[in-house]
């Protein structure tokens, strides 16, 4: 039996996508009153972001869950002991990356997350998934928190918190991405930059697009 689908983490995530499933209706009407093009730009925007993620600070930004059993099978299968996560939300996708971890023998997953709301409800849920001792929430802005005390080499990074940040979290552990590491985009049709910066074979990626907006993408030796 795999950490993923045991009992009490299994019944734990069934209930977390539950709770994001329901939480659908409560993050439209959130931002029901910016338009789709001020969304889209706040959605882009490397500045002003805050405005729209703050109206979210109560709802599960969650992974769907063929994303989350990616996660789980990229690490599990690269046996990844290093894994650095950028949006940590409520914690559906560092539960499938620390099961991954806990599964291949240990390692260290370090995880950023800006609003303190979020940072409590994840805690929570590794302690009841048993899987807190694997994780290292940083809370605070991740262009701070992931500027040091990284691994020297990581295996796997998820990028999901503000989408115009994504080039710059990549600028923090691209020097630390060992040939064949991975990187998974959530929502990365909402970060351009970043799409044609993975998609280059020049800039020392190969990737494609996963289950709609999601980019997989593969540091090359």
């Amino acid at each position: 039996m795999t950490t993923l689908i045991s009992p009490a983490l299994a019944d734990l995530l069934e209930h977390l996508f539950a709770q994001a499933s329901a939480a659908v209706e409560e993050t439209r009407l959130a931002v029901a009153d910016f338009s789709d093009a001020d969304q889209a730009r706040l959605m882009r925007s490397k500045t002003d972001y805050r405005a729209l993620y703050g109206r979210l600070s109560n709802v599960p930004l969650a992974v769907s869950r063929e994303t989350g059993a990616l996660l789980y099978m990229l690490a599990r299968g690269s046996r990844a002991r290093n894994i650095v996560e950028f949006g940590t939300s409520f914690g559906i996708s560092t539960l499938h990356l620390a099961a991954a971890l806990r599964d291949n023998g240990g390692g260290r997953l370090t995880t950023s997350e800006f609003e303190s709301s979020k940072v409590a409800r994840a805690r929570d849920n590794l302690v009841a998934g048993g899987l807190y001792d694997l994780v290292e929430i940083r809370e605070g802005d991740a262009l701070q928190t992931l500027r040091t005390g990284l691994p020297d080499t990581i295996d796997l990074v998820l990028l999901d918190g503000a989408k115009a940040l994504y080039p710059d979290i990549l600028d923090l552990v691209e020097s630390r991405l060992k040939p064949g590491a991975f990187v998974v985009a959530d929502n990365a049709d909402d970060s351009p930059d970043y799409l044609a910066r993975v998609r280059s074979p020049a800039n020392g990626y190969t990737s494609v697009p996963f289950d709609g907006d999601v980019e997989l993408s593969m540091r090359l030796g």
